[in-house]
């Protein structure tokens, strides 16, 4: 059978808009994956309602960021769910405080974040630097997340009245994840040429709460405003304008699903979040995601040795899954030999009492 050129063309051009139509539907069907869908994960995440939490401070942070200072041992809290950053540092305040109001129903306690000394430890740059609280997913769950799996996170974020905030338009507050994708690279062989290689590349796409300050030229009014993190270009994206008389509560999600792609949700208040909260979905830096690894938040400050950040409150912090079976078996083992380990170290202690 003969074919023409305008047959030919014509072929093309319907498996191209075929194509291009099955691209769009299953781009629509995964920005219906709102944050929170699914099986909520206990073993990472917090609640913030234990009044015993705190943060075990191994001063100087670490720094690997900007000078390659990996200081370990590094912080965590006292309930394991959450460590220091290594490439920042964790914030210097954080506490358990009463729920702000108009919290999460039932919450009577969520978690103050503040930081002083960001960037090097010693070394005032009076420029914005950022210390990370990260929630010790891979540790405690002993895998990253596969994005087949549909991974998302939630969480409640309290924005203090316009007169507390830190006096600096900017960047003030980030809710953010990591995510990695293998690259590939030509590298050099010498004489002989070059090679492929391939490696984990990791990236943080997140939510960053924004400032605009009265005091700054061109600004009338104190005001905010949400950025993502980011476009295929990898540059931030402003997405949603907050009046000063919105502060308060806002709940923020993001769900990474099976083609690698990253959606971004923001709602005014604690409720659940819903599509017609959807901000944006990216490829940010034109990567696809092949795992989730976790989530965390940044608290951003001059760093001039006397300028305290922001007093942002969180609360409720939750990873979902669509399909939690892999993740769950984990879990199940973990419990179980943290069981026989606390059986046998109450077994050591009464052995050690009869003794007595």
């Amino acid at each position: 059978m003969k074919y023409t050129f305008g047959r030919v063309a014509s072929c093309l051009l319907a498996v191209a808009a075929t194509q291009i139509f099955s691209s769009n539907t299953m781009a629509a069907t995964y920005r219906g994956v709102i944050p929170g869908t699914g099986t909520r994960i206990d073993y990472v995440g917090d609640d913030f309602e234990d009044t015993s939490w705190g943060f075990i401070n191994n001063f100087p942070k670490s720094s690997r960021e900007q000078d390659t200072r990996l200081r370990s041992p590094t912080g965590r809290s006292t309930n394991g769910r959450w460590i220091e950053g290594p490439e920042r540092g964790q914030p210097d305040h954080m506490k358990v405080v009463p729920t702000p109001a108009g919290g999460l129903e039932g919450s009577q306690h969520a978690l103050l974040i503040r930081t002083l000394h960001s960037g090097i430890p010693g070394y005032n740059s009076r420029d914005v630097q950022q210390d990370d609280l990260i929630a010790n997913c891979i540790s405690r769950l002993n895998m990253s997340i596969p994005v087949s799996d549909t991974p998302s996170v939630v969480t409640r974020i309290y924005l203090p009245p316009a007169d507390q905030w830190e006096n600096r338009s900017g960047p003030q507050f980030g809710f953010r994840i990591s995510a990695s994708t293998t690259t590939t690279e030509r590298v050099s062989n010498g004489f002989f040429g070059s090679r492929s290689s391939t490696t984990s590349e990791p990236y943080w796409p997140g939510i960053w709460i924004n400032f605009r300050s009265e005091t700054s030229r061109g600004v009338e009014e104190d005001s905010a405003f949400l950025t993502i993190r980011g476009n295929r270009q990898g540059r931030d994206v402003r997405m949603k304008n907050i009046s000063a008389e919105e502060f308060g509560w806002w709940t923020l999600g993001m769900t990474v699903t099976p083609d690698g792609m990253v959606h971004y949700f923001a709602s005014p208040g604690v409720d659940d979040l819903t599509a017609d909260d959807h901000l944006t979905s990216q490829f940010p830096y034109s990567f696809r995601a092949e795992r989730f690894r976790t989530f965390f938040f940044d608290a951003c400050n001059k760093n001039d040795g006397k300028t305290w950040s922001t007093p942002f409150v969180v609360d409720d912090t939750r990873l979902y899954l669509v399909n939690p079976s892999r993740v769950a078996a984990n879990v199940k083992r973990n419990m179980e030999r943290e069981a026989r380990r606390k059986a046998q170290r109450n077994a050591k202690q009464t052995k050690k009492s009869k003794r007595r």
